[in-house]
């Protein structure tokens, strides 16, 4: 697609091939692929985005992640081997308010199709600077964060299946713009992955139906999303950036609102220390368990992509919940 090719050495295009199309898992960040691959190329934010692009695109996409797996995509740097891979790319799909260091390097690359995924859903304020501090039976509030640095809302927008779905439109219709020679695959195959969303949503409101709690806790406000769609009450240790330290206070109300509400568990997630989360779940007698926020697939996943990882959430949940 790129008119702008780089030459690129037999073996490394054995390489490529060798890699395929089949996991997003083996897609490298740091490496040769963007814009030498001879198909529409995307360079993808991190894995949500990135699978997205995956899935949608189907067998005339190339992505790379800028986000190794593995890595906490809130504290990614971009270096200037993935700003040339920016600029080599055919697109860039990403999530504005997520990654400060994507933001601006894709602001000032002459990329010509750049996808906000924030634009193509309505982002909403989880925190306590949102003023959706919820009263629970005690008068207490619920306050879901701290430090809001998220200017324009929560980015966590691929957690609700719903929300997902609307971006998983929006990035069909932006990729048949620009591959129009591909526009009746990508239209399939964004039927597709929404059926497959819309299908989740249903196993999610059933699963949780019926339950002893709507309170559940976790190490960061990721969930905010999630616990709006389906009727709950996410109290987060931290705020919406996972490396916000709760202050005494906080940690006291968790034990009075666990106390209360009856909560069991204290969710942690694969790519964040879980020292807190055990701390406070020692402290209080509780169980503790991974709600993973999918935002990168590692050998310490509950599943192998995003589907299978948010049906392991729903599986802690429901256990968390008394769901029956």
């Amino acid at each position: 697609m790129n008119v702008r090719r780089r030459h690129i050495s037999t073996v490394a295009l054995t390489a490529v091939a060798a890699l395929g199309f089949g996991t997003l898992t083996a897609c490298s960040s740091d490496s040769a692929a963007a814009g030498d691959t001879g198909t529409f190329d995307v360079v993808a934010s991190f894995y949500p985005m990135a699978f997205l692009a995956e899935r949608i695109g189907g067998e005339h996409v190339h992505v790379t992640s800028l986000t190794q797996p593995g890595q906490e995509p809130h504290d990614l740097e971009i270096s200037a081997r993935q700003t040339a891979q920016l600029e080599e790319a055919d697109a860039a799909l990403y999530l504005k308010g997520l990654q400060p260091s994507v933001d601006e390097a894709i602001g000032q690359s002459p990329i010509a199709t750049k996808i906000d995924a924030a634009e193509l859903t309505a982002l909403e304020e989880h925190g306590t600077e949102a003023g959706h501090g919820e009263e629970h039976g005690d008068g207490h509030e619920d306050e879901h964060g701290h430090d809001h640095d998220h200017e324009g809302g929560d980015p966590h927008i691929w957690l609700d299946p719903v929300k997902y779905a609307e971006v998983a439109e929006g990035v069909g219709k932006a990729f048949q713009k620009a591959d129009p020679d591909h526009a009746a695959d990508y239209r399939k195959n964004t039927a597709t992955l929404v059926k497959d969303l819309e299908a989740l949503d249903e196993k999610f409101r059933t699963g949780l139906a019926n339950r002893t709690t709507d309170v559940f806790v976790t190490s960061h406000a990721a969930f905010g999303y999630l616990a709006e769609r389906y009727g709950l009450t996410e109290e987060a240790i931290s705020g919406l950036d996972p490396d916000t330290e709760p202050s005494g206070a906080r940690v006291k109300e968790l034990q009075k609102i666990a106390k209360d509400d009856g909560v069991t568990t204290v969710f942690y997630e694969t790519l964040v220390s879980d020292k807190t989360a055990k701390t406070l779940a020692g402290d209080t007698g509780l169980k503790t368990d991974v709600l993973d926020p999918v935002e990168g697939i590692t050998d310490h996943s509950r599943g192998e992509d995003y589907f299978q990882v948010m049906e392991a959430n729903l599986t802690a949940l429901r256990t968390a919940l008394g769901a029956r």
